[in-house]
């Protein structure tokens, strides 16, 4: 079971000057014995377990922008203020002006053991741009200058932890919405879909039933297993949805999802949550 608030990233985001909701989007594709994942919405905090659950002992924070700390002068505090003010202890490490800048880099990066992760990301307040990697307890200030220089020059397109081999997962998020992961273990990218599911039926409980948090049971990996082999790329949109059941049409994508790119005419799948027996089903839109 998973709790779900009103304040999700499926309840406040919305698309295009309509204010339509946000879809669910899903795109994996595997690559050097990575696998690589674009999806929404989901915010950071939302899937913190998940990253948990893979990583090394610690976890760097790599990228931090944020409107919930600004200074004086409008900026976004430093990263280890904001890691005070959450009480959350942690190792700095400064890299300098040069990567001032420079996407996805900080000027300084905090290292910090990853059961204190969730403790970060306690929902309090969003950050609009944020970069988390695993990394092992023990590692030392020239490893985290040669990851820093690895994740401040890759291309868009090329995979980073075939060249960081003791990191297992490499998180970025942008606007608490957008989700771009890269992994090494094969099982994350169905855990993320199967929370995606629930995340966006929970949002459509909250929002009916004007509770702060709707309690949602996750479907089992064979579900979003079976939704992986079928396609490498879905969009996902509420159906019918009452205090008892809630339906979530899914259709195929020629490729990963967009911003404009609009549900098709028909949906290709339905999946079901039955609230009163925490159970999903899966069935032709046909």
């Amino acid at each position: 079971m998973i709790e779900v608030g009103q304040q999700g990233a499926f309840s406040v985001n919305s698309v295009g000057p309509e204010g339509l909701p946000f879809p669910l989007s899903f795109s994996v594709r595997e690559a050097e014995g990575l696998w690589r994942v674009s999806a929404g919405a989901a915010q950071a905090g939302e899937l913190v377990d998940l990253f948990v659950a893979v990583a090394n002992e610690a976890v760097a924070v790599v990228s931090l922008e944020t409107n919930s700390y600004l200074d004086e002068d409008w900026h976004t505090l430093r990263p280890a203020l904001i890691a005070a003010d959450l009480g959350v202890p942690c190792r700095v490490h400064t890299l300098g002006s040069w990567a001032s800048g420079t996407h996805g880099l900080a000027e300084e990066l905090l290292v910090l053991d990853r059961d204190l992760l969730p403790r970060l990301l306690d929902g309090t307040w969003s950050p609009y741009e944020l970069t988390l990697i695993d990394v092992p307890a023990d590692v030392t200030p020239d490893q985290l200058d040669e990851l820093a220089l690895v994740l401040g020059t890759a291309d868009v397109d090329q995979p980073v932890l075939s060249h960081l081999g003791d990191s297992r997962v490499w998180f970025s998020g942008h606007d608490d919405c957008y989700v771009f992961l890269e992994t090494q273990d094969p099982a994350l990218p169905t855990a993320l879909l199967a929370r995606l599911l629930s995340l966006l039926a929970g949002s459509a409980l909250a929002g009916i039933t004007e509770e702060p948090l709707s309690r949602v049971p996750e479907p089992g990996p064979w579900l979003p297993e079976q939704l992986i082999a079928t396609a490498p790329h879905w969009i996902g949109a509420l159906g019918n949805v009452t205090q008892d059941l809630v339906t979530i049409a899914l259709a195929v994508l020629p490729d990963p999802w967009h911003l404009g790119v609009s549900f098709p005419r028909q949906a290709d799948l339905t999946v079901t949550l039955d609230v009163r027996h925490g159970t999903w089903r899966i069935a032709s839109a046909g």
